[in-house]
């Protein structure tokens, strides 16, 4: 396992250069106006990188369209908890679907839950799965997600949550959950780029129907589908998409560690996993497969 150490001395936004060594500089092409440059009050904690093994993509089955299965309906191949090695327990496979069995009671309850990631980092690539959720169900599809560590004053580690380096394709009881009447505009709604991008037309079927969900990113660009329809579409790496983190709860004042991450989504190489979220309610996923545009 290899572990990869940040230091936020300097954070690139957007093409610009911001915060390094500690001064106080403009943040510029960045879409943010001098309130939000970055100051010691509120500048990220070092984190880590946490790097694990990842499957051989060659193994699994590829269809006639270049698709690749990564859920055989049958196992957990290839899939692991979130900062775990394996699947937490209260994940299983129901009539041919990853199924979430909730408590009703919040993300995460117990070391049994928390969310799961397919063990590859994908960079260009179009994501197909189908979703459904019980009465008042809530979770997510995480893309570009990184496994992220930080350190507190007492040298204690924490895995941090999967959503502060992921954007969030929502999944969603529309009619009853409450988180869909909070936001602005509808943008926790199912298919809807969680908390900043309400999806339009809002195209879901009410809970214990199946959905049909899209997920595309290429260089940059990302769309999200519906039930056959195009419903969001924004850019990554650019002054709109750091515009859109300050206007929600991962701006830089808010959440320092998640603004430095969600800026600089995948890292590097702007590639990162594929997750599915614990948010204590039951939800399935199945006929899950991806095409690699590169």
């Amino acid at each position: 396992m290899k572990k990869i150490v940040y230091s936020l001395g300097c954070l690139m936004i957007a093409g610009a250069m911001i915060a390094c060594g500690g001064a106080k500089k403009d943040a510029q092409n960045a879409g943010e106006n001098a309130d939000s440059v970055k100051t010691a009050e509120n500048a990220a904690p070092q984190y880590t990188v946490v790097e694990k093994p990842q499957i051989d993509l060659s193994k699994l089955a590829k269809d006639k369209d270049g698709f690749i299965t990564i859920f055989d309906g049958k196992t957990f191949e290839g899939w692991r908890g979130y900062g775990k090695d394996n699947v937490p327990g209260k994940w299983t496979i129901d009539q041919g679907a990853i199924k979430f069995n909730g408590t009703g009671g919040g993300e995460a309850q117990d070391k049994e839950g928390g969310d799961i990631i397919f063990a590859h980092k994908f960079k260009n690539f179009e994501l197909t799965f189908d979703w459904k959720v019980a009465k008042g169900s809530n979770s997510g599809v995480f893309f570009l997600a990184q496994e992220i560590e930080t350190t507190n004053d007492k040298g204690e580690k924490r895995m941090e949550p999967i959503y502060i380096s992921s954007p969030e394709y929502q999944i969603l009881d529309n009619a009853n959950h409450p988180d869909a009447k909070m936001g602005k505009d509808n943008n926790r709604q199912s298919a809807s780029l969680y908390d900043m991008i309400p999806a339009v037309p809002q195209n879901s079927k009410p809970f214990g129907e199946w959905n049909t969900g899209k997920i595309m990113v290429y260089k940059g660009t990302v769309v999200h589908g519906q039930n056959g329809e195009n419903v969001v579409e924004y850019h990554l790496w650019t002054p709109q998409w750091t515009e859109l983190l300050q206007a929600s709860k991962f701006s830089q004042e808010k959440w320092p560690l998640a603004f430095e991450l969600l800026n600089n989504l995948g890292g590097a190489n702007r590639e990162g996993y594929i997750g599915f979220q614990d948010h204590g309610d039951d939800v399935w996923f199945r006929n899950i497969k991806i095409k690699i545009l590169d």
